[in-house]
């Protein structure tokens, strides 16, 4: 069971650690952790993880590594948003003990050549458009697990296949580690927030909530009695084809276990999807049969 903590006191010192021998070292110190990976550019979501991270665990650490080999050919890799001080303030501020900050020699030295797949569930939906994605997330994962040995991890139900994928991970390899997915966190107008939302120019943020909108109208079809999951889909599709900036990546009715998509929908189905608004690409989902309002 978690244990409770009491918020951190004034006299909180957080630690900022760039090895592996000094994160080593510095475990030894720590009891019932409660570990939060990021890449970094800190939003509201990432921070909802790190409060409940603070209310259930004895420690927390947070790590920002904007990991390479989880990038394909031509992704953002070189302009995903960094802004390193401020994400150390704000973490400071939400009382986390310490934040891993390494490097990717640190991660990978010279003659690493060993990646973790986890087959089935990458195959599919983001999987298949990028290739490879999910090897080098089960990859970083494996090493961050190994070197900061927490109790429990906490990651967002934004990245539901990548939830699906760790927990699968984590299951497989029998590491003594709980995997803890908290909800989406969302403006008000419902876009789910993310890092990549900074790409978005004034008018392509206005149009981006059309993408929960979808999402919506699926769900709201589905709590009407509507199981026929391709006609959820269509419905999705006719919202998103109704503005002509969204490009569409896919659209899923799947298993929230397998990932297959289904024919009828079923409570728990993951509703998913993909789209591209202008350079910048956006994902979000929703469980059908679960309340999801915005923020």
């Amino acid at each position: 069971m978690p244990t409770s903590s009491p918020a951190h006191s004034p006299n909180h010192a957080m630690r900022v650690l760039h090895t592996r021998e000094e994160m080593g070292a510095a475990r030894a110190d720590l009891r019932d952790v409660g570990l939060v990976p990021t890449m970094g550019f800190l939003h509201d979501g990432h921070l909802s993880l790190v409060a409940r991270a603070r209310a259930e665990r004895a420690s927390v650490v947070a790590t920002i590594f904007v990991n390479p080999t989880q990038f394909g050919p031509g992704e953002d890799l070189a302009r995903y948003p960094r802004n390193l001080e401020r994400d150390l303030a704000l973490l400071d501020a939400a009382g986390v003990d310490i934040v891993f900050v390494p490097d990717a020699a640190e991660i990978y030295p010279s003659g690493f050549n060993t990646r973790v797949e986890v087959l089935g569930v990458t195959d599919v939906l983001e999987g298949a458009i990028r290739p490879g994605h999910f090897s080098g997330v089960a990859t970083v994962v494996t090493k961050l697990f190994n070197i900061i040995r927490p109790n429990c991890a906490y990651f967002g139900q934004k990245d539901a296949q990548q939830s699906i994928v760790i927990r699968k991970l984590v299951a497989d390899l029998d590491l003594p580690i709980e995997v803890i997915i908290a909800p989406t966190v969302r403006e008000p107008d419902g876009l789910a927030l993310s890092s990549r939302n900074s790409y978005l120019t004034p008018a392509q943020r206005k149009v981006a909530p059309i993408i929960f909108q979808a999402l919506s109208k699926a769900k709201a079809l589905f709590d009407a009695g509507e199981t026929d999951a391709e006609v959820l889909r269509r419905a999705e599709r006719t919202v998103l084809e109704a503005e002509p900036d969204i490009k569409i990546d896919y659209i899923s009715i799947a298993s929230a276990q397998t990932l297959r998509e289904l024919m009828i929908a079923e409570p728990g189905a993951l509703a998913s999807m993909a789209v591209r608004l202008g350079s910048t690409r956006l994902i979000d989902n929703l469980l059908l049969g679960e309340a999801c309002t915005p923020a």
